[in-house]
């Protein structure tokens, strides 16, 4: 991460330019829901940073097209989602990142998130991640590290 988006971050971690404007928040790495991976080799299964890049752009792509969970997507800030799920992404896989959005029960407060959509969205995932590549047990240790947010992302 180049030193002059770290210092952005540090300013006004909620809004960087491109991005529509969110209330303040704290920023921490806690947030991201989900203690990192230890050592390089997930994130080497992931591909690096570019890697993870390229499954977040299409992971964001395949979930605003999809029909069945595309409504959720419909009003939320594309530059905003994909930077913040690449660093989250980033910073469990232990690529080298920093996460600088917001708690995962914050972040979906009054998304209206079921259960059938969680299923389908890490269904969207596996696609990602298959396309570019990413081994099916390099997925599955992913996605265990993930699977404990759904109760903060689910709507009771």
């Amino acid at each position: 991460m180049s030193i002059i988006l770290s210092l952005l971050l540090l300013q006004a971690p909620y809004a960087l330019p491109g991005e529509a404007a969110v209330d303040p928040y704290v920023a921490d790495n806690r947030h991201a829901g989900a203690v990192p991976f230890t050592g390089d080799g997930m994130a080497k299964a992931f591909g690096g940073q570019d890697g993870i890049r390229r499954i977040v752009d299409r992971f964001v792509a395949i979930n605003f097209a999809d029909p069945v969970i595309g409504e959720i997507f419909a009003n939320h800030d594309k530059v905003r989602l994909k930077r913040t799920l690449f660093e989250q992404f980033c910073f469990i896989l232990n690529a080298g990142c920093t996460y600088s959005g917001r708690d995962m029960a914050s972040a979906h407060k009054d998304l209206g998130v079921q259960k059938a959509d969680m299923n389908r969205l890490v269904e969207t995932l596996q696609r990602a991640m298959s396309e570019e590549g990413v081994s099916f047990q390099a997925q599955n240790r992913f996605l265990s590290k993930l699977a404990p947010m759904r109760h903060d992302v689910i709507e009771k």
